[in-house]
């Protein structure tokens, strides 16, 4: 059975470059993930994480993922590695097609957590920014399957069909073509199928982030759900080997049970609005930002340190400004002018007392009661300054008392 009009397979999937192997499989694959890195660099930097956060992480999850979905694949169709006739070898060529998306995700998440770990980052959040780009990675990636001839559906005659070379068509368990495809050479293109599928799965979760603000894990676990519907329907299509439990393929099993987690999930976070931890306001050249902030701060604190402790420092030892030290000065001329003294109490020179040791302006010291005794003036001694106190007679009403002149540091 061939239609009149068909898609072509390519008649190659691997060139040589001198010694080394270029394959269109490794490729495909390389390209989606640089598709799904840079479409969860942007809305990761959206969400107001820190550029750069995505590409580290996918260091971790992408090495992870590639060795996850590999051991789904052998684990899941063992029969083509081990047992009579098999070279277990086989397992290990990746290049030759078979990567289980289920194991790519389970271990790829956790390499994911070990990167958000190190950037002290929620995985959820992180999960959210790249779901719709490994929708779109798995869209490209698929077409690795049609440069290999794998992953095909059943016969087909229609003008989407796809042209499938007699060695890449279905064997027996001993490597014999099957007889019931031996003269059948156009099928379901489900590499196609599931291409188109999680290119309209990319669009749907950018289009609900935008209307519903998903977040804490809601973007990834609707990817998942999307996913996993379209992905049932292709994998009644396939007619490739798989094992099966009460006549549906394991796969369908899988999807079954990843959707219904997937939406629990939904269900079950419906309500989780609060904020998210993508590291807000941590520098991305963190040893470059805490440099310059230290340089700043010292600069700043050699300001301050110079205007505390050399300033005051100064003005404590008499060499500060010129309005604490005129201040003795001022008092000695308000003294001089009430009571005659032309010298202060105290040199100006001498360092500053602190507050404690000059009576305060509102409770001058020197005044005593106008019923009181006149105190008589203290013995002058070698070592007090020349300027004492005056005591200048008053006469009132009350006969003449002596009156005291303030003190020239008051």
């Amino acid at each position: 059975m061939q239609p009149q009009a068909f898609i072509p397979s390519p008649s190659q999937g691997v060139w040589h470059l001198g010694p080394v192997p270029i394959r269109a499989y490794a490729i495909m694959i390389i390209i989606g993930i640089v598709l799904a890195v840079w479409l969860g660099e942007r809305r990761w930097a959206a969400k107001g994480g820190n550029p750069g956060v995505i590409i580290d992480v996918a260091v971790w999850a992408v090495p992870f993922g590639l060795v996850g979905g590999r051991l789904y694949h052998v684990i899941t169709d063992y029969q083509r590695y081990f047992g009579a006739g098999r070279d277990p070898v086989n397992a290990l060529k990746i290049w030759e097609g078979g990567l289980g998306i289920w194991g790519a995700v389970v271990l790829g998440a956790v390499g994911a957590v070990i990167g958000c770990r190190r950037h002290g980052v929620s995985v959820l959040a992180l999960g959210d920014a790249i779901a719709p780009g490994i929708a779109l990675g798995q869209a490209v990636g698929r077409w690795g399957n049609y440069w290999n001839q794998e992953l095909y559906g059943r016969p087909l005659d229609a003008f989407w069909a796809l042209k499938i070379d007699s060695s890449h068509r279905p064997a027996l368990p001993s490597g014999a073509p099957d007889p019931r495809y031996a003269d059948v050479a156009t099928y379901h293109p489900t590499f196609l199928y599931e291409s188109l599928w999680c290119l309209g799965v990319a669009l749907l979760v950018l289009w609900a982030d935008r209307r519903y603000k998903l977040t804490h894990g809601r973007a990834f676990a609707l990817y998942v759900a999307a996913y996993t519907v379209g992905r049932a329907w292709i994998e009644w299509l396939r007619i490739d080997d798989a094992h099966h439990i009460l006549g549906l393929r394991l796969n369908d099993w899988t999807c079954l049970v990843v959707f219904i987690g997937a939406v629990a999930y939904l269900y079950w976070a419906r309500d989780r609005t609060g904020p998210e931890n993508v590291g807000q306001g941590v520098p991305v050249d963190e040893p470059v930002a805490e440099a310059a902030a230290a340089e700043a701060a010292g600069t700043d604190a050699g300001d301050d340190t110079g205007d505390d402790t050399g300033d005051d420092t100064g003005d404590e030892t008499g060499e500060g400004p010129a309005e604490p030290a005129e201040e003795p000065v001022a008092q000695a001329e308000e003294a001089a002018g009430a009571g005659g003294a032309a010298e202060p109490a105290e040199p100006v020179s001498e360092p500053r007392e602190p507050a404690g040791d000059a009576p305060a302006e509102d409770a001058p010291a020197a005044e005593e009661p106008a019923d009181e005794t006149p105190a008589e003036p203290a013995a002058e001694t070698p070592d007090e300054p020349a300027g004492e106190p005056v005591v200048k007679p008053v006469e009132d009403d009350a006969g003449p008392k002596p009156r005291t002149a303030a003190p020239a540091s008051e």
